[in-house]
């Protein structure tokens, strides 16, 4: 198990780790009106908040871990101290945009029926939510005794977890766009088709209706 800084030093480092979160930035800046505000939900150790309110963007976080808000606070000390980042201890404490979820935070939820219920009071009329999940067709995944046990659930339910510490779900997209209906509806999914085959994460749209 790492702690947060041993997490935030990794993610900064990992080429590989940093070129998804690149391309999951541009995607959320590109869809975010000039200036508007956002939730990063499960907000991490702060580097993506730090990129949003560089991109003048107000940004709320939400971070459950103690010791993740603790690097969160260090990291984004200036922009906090200008209220640039504003920590909130609930995603209803706030409106905004959109919400931003990196890093497979949507798969520590075993159904997100009620998230999404939670996340329609968050997100205005017309604003969306994007979401990182870890893919469950990628093919990279099949070397392992888990991914190969559970193909079968994948294709029958689209949805299975793995045992572990961290209690990881992984969904097929139109489960989860089942559970954002009637909030929210899937727009657009990254990548589609046989490109799910070589990409660990998705990245998936959700229009607030």
């Amino acid at each position: 198990m790492h702690t947060a800084e041993q997490y935030h030093a990794f993610m900064l480092a990992s080429p590989r780790d940093q070129a998804v979160r690149d391309r999951f930035q541009q995607m959320a800046l590109e869809l975010l009106p000039d200036g508007a505000d956002l939730l990063d939900f499960g907000a991490g150790t702060g580097i993506d908040a730090k990129a949003y309110a560089a991109s003048g963007h107000p940004t709320f976080v939400y971070e459950p871990s103690a010791e993740m808000r603790t690097c969160l606070a260090h990291y984004c000390r200036d922009e906090i101290a200008g209220e640039r980042v504003v920590a909130v201890a609930s995603p209803l404490a706030c409106r905004a945009h959109a919400v931003t979820a990196n890093f497979a935070v949507l798969n520590h939820f075993a159904d997100h029926a009620a998230l999404f219920q939670e996340l329609s009071c968050v997100v205005r009329r017309g604003g969306f939510v994007l979401a990182s999940m870890l893919n469950p067709y990628y093919l990279g995944d099949a070397r392992y005794g888990w991914w190969r046990a559970n193909a079968t659930n994948l294709l029958r339910k689209g949805h299975y977890a793995i045992p572990s510490e961290s209690h990881i779900h992984r969904f097929a997209p139109h489960v989860v766009a089942r559970a954002a209906a009637p909030y929210f509806r899937l727009e657009r999914l990254v990548p589609r088709g046989l490109g799910l085959a070589v990409q660990l994460y998705m990245f998936l749209l959700f229009r607030r209706i």
